[in-house]
């Protein structure tokens, strides 16, 4: 079972670093088209759609590297499922409003829009990979891993 623990926790840390460093990318290359997906959603503040527009993909270039690394992988962890469930949350809030809008998580500018319900299910999975990385990391149940840091 602890081989197949171990196995679990870099499966699903090492998918997770390249769904987020590929998104991120993505985003980075064209923060306006970015910045118009986020405004589509008619959450933020004219201004705050290019503010976070402008920072979120090194967000998650940031925590990709770091799970690439194995290094402050809970802190990344923990990041991540913040985004995804105020991501998940946006969703929602598209949907009960009748919006029928493209997520703009892979490709801000695409042809061929992701729906707010299929991208709802794709962030769950990302949820499960994250928690299944928090759950399984090696070490986590020791007493010292306090002492050891992140």
């Amino acid at each position: 079972m602890n081989r197949l623990k171990r196995s679990a926790y870099h499966s699903s840390r090492l998918i997770l670093a390249a769904v987020f460093l590929y998104a991120g990318v993505i985003k980075s290359l064209d923060v306006v088209a970015f910045a118009g997906q986020i405004a589509n959603y008619q959450l933020l503040p004219y201004a705050w759609n290019f503010l976070v527009a402008a920072i979120l993909p090194y967000v998650e270039i940031l925590c990709a590297v770091l799970l690439l690394m194995n290094r402050r992988v809970r802190p990344s962890l923990l990041i991540l499922l913040v985004l995804n469930c105020v991501f998940i949350v946006a969703l929602t809030s598209a949907i009960v409003r009748g919006f029928d809008i493209d997520c703009g998580c892979f490709n801000p500018d695409s042809e061929s829009p992701t729906p707010p319900i299929a991208a709802i299910v794709r962030d769950l999975g990302l949820i499960v990979l994250i928690l299944t990385s928090w759950f399984f990391r090696p070490g986590s149940n020791d007493k010292g891993d306090l002492n050891r840091g992140c």
